[in-house]
């Protein structure tokens, strides 16, 4: 709690600040769709940070599995995101379509928020009587739901915002060169300032289930462990009471509790008790929905319908015209889809904060004081800190003439996110870390024989800075990028794509907990520097081509 007041007092005047800089020098419609966002985001931010580490301790399944179920959902909320674009392109309503979404994205979070759950003679457990796996089919059909619902809402929103810059840029004109300069150059503050607000919901998220569930845990007697759901899970198995098992049990219950000997009843109650506080959070991302609902249909008179009749406009042009118009949209189309072809694998890599890197902050981190999923809060909060710097540090730039162009500024955002898995590569090897199957298998005395500790926060910390920063210089600025070379009748269509690379790196991230069970962790991280590497390479080869193309 004293953590969360502490993110709150420094998030409120970056707010404040953020909310004043977008009403003088942006677009009337730019907070309005920036708040919309942001009450989805803290919603789906809620679910984001908990969802893996949910499944695993909920079903009992191993990492790697609950990691499919991840990536596939991963996966469907950006691809299904170009379905949405799509839809919107072709009914042109842009509104009905993105509050659609909202509406759809409500009841994918009602139907997660209902604790159901499988209870046989050996407590919580798969029974092999279809109830276990029905449920689980329920929670994906929701997620399903959740996805969709992302899919209408996400890449259309972002298209709004596009256009929005598109008619400001169109107003600039009228004034004459050095207003059109100026309007160009705050396309890339105002996705900023747009991927600020979908962090200040993301900073408080993480919070709102751990907190929930210690709540629901010690008003039933019980102490929050990170190791204990799956010791449970593991003794409902298989019977058998290890050291680590007693070790983590005696740190696991409060006083009052009286068990005895009855280990199963125990560990069903623990596992009925830790998920149900999960569950009741989802019920906050329906209220957010529905927040997020309501800003978006009252304020939707300031929000653009992106061009329409494109067909009618180009009517009279001439066969010569038309032609060049073709080469121009092959051209820009092009380097879109090689932008595309590097955000694949920086969200392979970055996506990781809820794969790899919260198994590692699961199991390796010291989760004592703080629980393992709100380490996912340091991303939105470096965000909304970072953001002025790495703003004011370009603008500074340009006012030299040394402007650093979108597609460099990628280049880097690459280079960057390897720095954070080379800090995480060098710290396991230094610490001699072994798999994470072979560390969670330690109790304290083979911890204690192998010269093993868990690791500090301040690893969390610093890690999660480098990929922030990464995130800083490719995510908003992609989505920059998408709204400048996309052709006025494919807005939508141009986001869904960049959402839909976004899905097809997030079908992958399911290979980040797989490594890092099988092989001592370096090895896992080191695949991750090697991807950032070469990624970098590429995308620098390509800059002059890009750069003439965005001119």
């Amino acid at each position: 709690m004293v953590i969360f007041i502490c993110i709150l007092a420094v998030v409120i005047p970056f707010l404040l600040f953020y909310l004043s800089k977008a009403k003088k020098e942006h677009p009337k419609g730019l907070i309005a769709a920036a708040l919309s966002n942001m009450g989805e985001r803290f919603g789906y931010y809620i679910m984001n940070a908990i969802l893996l580490l949910f499944i695993v301790s909920k079903f009992g399944l191993p990492d790697a599995t609950a990691g499919i179920i991840y990536s596939v959902f991963y996966f469907g909320i950006y691809v299904l995101s170009l379905v949405g674009g799509i839809i919107a392109d072709r009914t042109q309503n842009y509104h009905r379509t993105i509050q659609w979404g909202l509406i759809i994205m409500a009841l994918g979070y009602v139907g997660m928020a209902i604790p159901l759950f499988s209870q046989d003679a050996q407590g919580i457990i798969a029974d092999g009587n279809g109830k276990w796996w029905g449920i689980l089919i329920f929670t994906c059909v929701a997620l399903l739901c959740i996805a969709f619902g992302n899919g209408l809402f996400k890449g259309n929103l972002q298209a709004l915002v596009g256009q929005m810059y598109d008619n400001f840029e169109a107003e600039a004109v009228k004034k004459g060169p050095e207003a059109l300069a100026v309007a160009k150059d705050k396309r890339d503050s105002g996705f900023q300032i747009f991927y600020v607000f979908i962090n200040i919901g993301g900073v408080i998220a993480p919070f709102v289930a751990p907190m929930l569930r210690e709540w629901w845990l010690k008003a039933h007697n019980f102490i929050y462990n990170a190791d204990m759901s799956a010791l449970c899970h593991q003794y409902l198995a298989d019977g058998q009471v290890t050291q680590k098992f007693t070790e983590t049990m005696a740190n696991s219950v409060l006083p009052t509790a009286n068990y005895g000997a009855d280990l199963t009843q125990f560990c069903s109650d623990y596992i009925l008790t830790f998920n149900q506080g999960v569950h009741f959070s989802f019920f906050v991302s329906v209220a957010a929905m529905l927040i997020s609902l309501i800003i978006f249909f009252t304020q939707k008179n300031k929000f653009p319908q992106p061009a329409k009749k494109v067909a009618a406009e180009t009517a009279g042009y001439s066969a010569e015209e038309k032609a060049a118009m073709a080469k121009e949209i092959k051209q820009r189309m092009a380097a879109l889809f090689a932008v595309l072809g590097i955000a694949v694998f920086f969200w392979l890599s970055f996506h990781q904060n809820g794969q790899s890197l919260s198994v590692f902050a699961r199991d390796f981190v010291d989760s004592s004081s703080i629980a393992p999923e709100i380490w996912q809060a340091l991303n939105p909060l470096f965000v909304i800190i970072l953001t002025p710097l790495v703003m004011g540090i370009f603008a500074m730039l340009a006012r030299k003439g040394k402007a650093v162009s979108t597609p460099r500024k990628i280049a880097y955002g690459m280079g960057l996110a390897g720095c954070a898995y080379l800090f995480l590569m060098i710290f396991s090897i230094m610490k001699h870390y072994p798999s994470g199957d072979e560390f969670r298998a330690m109790d304290m005395a083979q911890m204690a024989a192998a010269g093993l500790a868990k690791a500090a926060p301040w690893v969390m910390i610093v890690t999660y800075f480098f990929l922030t920063v990464a995130e800083l210089f490719i995510s908003p600025l992609g989505l920059s990028f998408v709204s400048k070379v996309a052709p006025r009748h494919m807005v939508g269509l141009c986001q869904g794509l960049w959402l839909g690379a976004t899905a097809i790196g997030n079908l992958f991230i399911f290979v980040g907990p797989i490594m890092l069970n099988a092989w001592d962790i370096w090895k896992c991280w080191g695949v991750f520097l090697l991807i950032c590497l070469v990624s970098m390479s590429v995308m620098f080869g390509m800059v002059k081509w890009l750069e003439r193309v965005t001119e």
